[in-house]
């Protein structure tokens, strides 16, 4: 079971780094921020700080989700140390994703992107 989730947790952290990349690098592109319903560059900007920080908040968690999937490959109290991290971080992507989800129906694509797969690699390592 841990190799498949391993195989679905690097989909969890591919998607938020790609969400940091989007949000904190490629903001100001006026297909990226329509890609968030922001519809004017004034506006883009006005959310660009909030956009930024929201960005690293993603990429933090794919680092230790991705830190947690290669120490699954080890054993003893490394084996926990990834567990551990890749439950938490699985665990809070699901809950971001949920809370996108309660957000609105526009947003509902990128909700099950966020929200499936850090579900599934949470329950293939929690009962693993």
């Amino acid at each position: 079971m841990l190799i498949a989730a391993t195989v679905v947790g690097i989909l969890a952290v591919l998607f938020h780094v790609a969400a940091f990349v989007l949000e904190s690098v490629l903001w100001t592109r006026p297909a990226v921020f329509a890609r968030f319903n922001i519809a004017t560059r004034q506006d883009a900007e006005t959310i660009r700080p909030m956009a930024y920080n929201q960005g690293f908040y993603n990429l933090a968690l794919a680092i230790g989700v991705a830190v947690g999937l290669v120490l699954l490959a080890a054993d003893g109290d490394a084996l926990i140390v990834g567990k551990t991290l890749v439950i938490f971080g699985t665990a809070c992507m699901a809950v971001a994703g949920l809370v996108l989800m309660s957000t609105g129906g526009q947003y509902l694509k990128s909700a099950v992107g966020q929200f499936v797969p850090a579900i599934v690699t949470l329950a293939l390592v929690a009962f693993s």
